[in-house]
């Protein structure tokens, strides 16, 4: 659900259905509940730099085009709102499909478009109040609570997979808006580890809904602060598993922070990525594609 930096004028959308029943698109191996705590230092994390602001900070530009900072807390909101009901929807065994025509530029902005109207305390207090539905709703979670099937873009996920995806997203718009206010984001090794293993499942699995004809096995080393290395093996699913060391796919390389912002549609990837990825990587972008 991360709002792209491309404008949304001349867009030609490519559809991405949804896969709703059956396997799900994506699995990442790892404990049942281990999203709960980067995703709840997240928000938290991101409340407190949202409460300091003052007046004229509110409505200065984040990195996504168009949108002010008081824009993407809006964003949140919305997106928060929705992991709740979908969490729910799912535990209740009647998992949503509401994403099946979802368009990730166009929907976001129609949404954040009909919020401008609100103060700044006023989204503040959403925010924070949607974060705390949100977070007590996973922190009452059993441990099989977390496999149960629930929504999310790439169509039906675990609800681990479903938060997975909710920390990567915030993630980046902690930086849409920390950055263009001169504030440094915590390198947290859980969260940024959990970020760059699903955006890469994410970009994979939508090569695979957009029918890209990918498959194959794939290599991630993420660098710096945050070192780490692990495979996707991509077919009918992209299923993700820690891996060192690296066997005989083509390696994406970098700076996993780095990495992570590449992938998102932020800044250009630190090197060239192998041509193998090229593909993969094609996936996410096709979500944010503008042609002129």
């Amino acid at each position: 659900m991360a709002n792209s930096s491309q404008p949304i004028t001349e867009r030609v959308v490519t559809t991405i259905a949804p896969r709703y029943g059956g396997a799900p698109v994506i699995l990442i191996s790892g404990a049942p509940d281990d999203q709960l705590l980067p995703l709840s230092r997240q928000r938290r994390r991101l409340d407190d730099v949202l409460r300091e602001l003052g007046p004229n900070e509110w409505g200065m530009p984040s990195r996504c085009a168009g949108w002010s900072i008081k824009d993407v807390a809006a964003h949140l909101v919305s997106v928060n709102r929705f992991w709740t009901a979908s969490v729910r929807a799912g535990l209740a065994g009647s998992p949503t499909s509401f994403l099946a025509n979802f368009d990730p530029v166009a929907t976001p902005e129609q949404i954040v478009a009909g919020m401008r109207a609100l103060s700044p305390g006023d989204v503040m207090e959403q925010f924070s109040s949607s974060n705390e539905e949100l977070l007590e709703l996973l922190g009452g979670l059993a441990e099989e609570d977390w496999t149960v099937i629930a929504e999310a873009p790439p169509g039906h996920l675990p609800i681990r997979l479903l938060a997975a995806h909710a920390l990567w997203d915030a993630w980046v718009h902690e930086r849409d808006v920390a950055l263009p206010l001169g504030c440094e984001q915590p390198v947290q090794v859980d969260e940024v580890a959990a970020s760059l293993r699903y955006v890469c499942a994410l970009t994979s699995a939508i090569a695979i809904l957009t029918g890209r004809g990918v498959a194959g096995t794939f290599e991630v080393d993420g660098q710096g602060p945050v070192s780490m290395r692990f495979r996707l093996d991509v077919a009918d699913a992209v299923v993700v598993h820690d891996a060192a060391p690296l066997s005989s796919g083509p390696v994406l390389r970098g700076d996993a922070v780095a990495l992570i912002e590449a992938l998102s549609a932020r800044v250009p990837f630190p090197t060239s990525p192998p041509a193998g990825w090229v593909p993969l990587i094609e996936g996410l972008a096709t979500a944010f594609d503008t042609h002129r």
